[in-house]
C-alpha cells in the first residue's frame, strides 16, 4: 500500500492550539504529514523560519507524543500545490473555523484541483474550543501583554512573551 502523505501549509507564526487541533485530525487521514511553512521575502514574520520549526517540533513532541515522528517541517515559497507535489503529497490539509473559511477554501480547492488534479484537498474542521483562535489575534494579544496561554501550546507562550519584552 502506498504511503499517504499530506501537506499542511501555513505561516504558523506562531503555532496555535487551532493548528495543533487540525494536525491531530490530519494524522487520522494520512501516514505522514509535511508541515509547510510559507516564507515570503516581502513579509516580515514575528518568528524566524528556524524558530517556527523549533516551536512546531517541541509543541508536537509534547502534545502528540510518538505521533510527532510522522511529521516533517519544511519551508516553501511558491504555490502550495507545487510544494505539495514536490514533497510527494497526495492530500492537502486545510483547517476550517467557520463558514467564511469554507467559502474561501472551496474556491482555493477548485483552483488547486485545476492545477493539480491528483492532489485531493481535505477539510478538517477545528474543534469548537479552538475555532476562534487565529495567529493574528494571538500576536495582537501578546503584543499588548495579554495572557495567551489558552490559545497556544505550552512552549509557544514563553517564546511569544520573550518576543514582546
Amino acid at each position: 500500500m502506498t504511503e499517504r502523505i499530506a501537506f499542511y501549509a501555513g505561516s504558523f507564526d506562531p503555532l496555535t492550539n487551532g493548528h495543533l487541533d487540525v494536525l491531530k485530525g490530519a494524522l487520522s487521514v494520512a501516514d505522514r504529514i509535511v508541515v509547510g511553512i510559507g516564507v515570503h521575502p516581502a513579509k516580515k514574520p514575528l518568528f524566524t523560519f528556524e524558530e517556527r520549526v523549533e516551536l512546531i517540533g517541541r509543541a508536537c513532541a509534547d502534545e502528540l507524543g510518538p505521533q510527532a515522528q510522522r511529521l516533517q517541517v519544511v519551508a516553501f515559497d511558491g504555490l502550495v500545490v507545487t510544494a505539495s507535489q514536490e514533497h510527494g503529497a497526495s492530500i492537502m490539509i486545510r483547517g476550517l473555523r467557520d463558514g467564511t473559511d469554507l467559502d474561501y477554501e472551496m474556491q482555493m480547492a477548485g483552483m488547486n484541483e485545476t492545477i493539480a488534479p491528483d492532489l485531493q484537498t481535505i477539510f478538517i474542521p477545528a474543534s469548537p474550543s479552538v475555532r476562534t483562535i487565529t495567529a493574528t489575534l494571538v500576536r495582537q494579544i501578546a503584543s499588548m501583554g495579554g495572557d495567551i496561554t489558552a490559545f497556544v501550546p505550552k512552549v509557544v507562550a514563553p517564546a511569544l512573551r520573550k518576543k514582546f519584552n
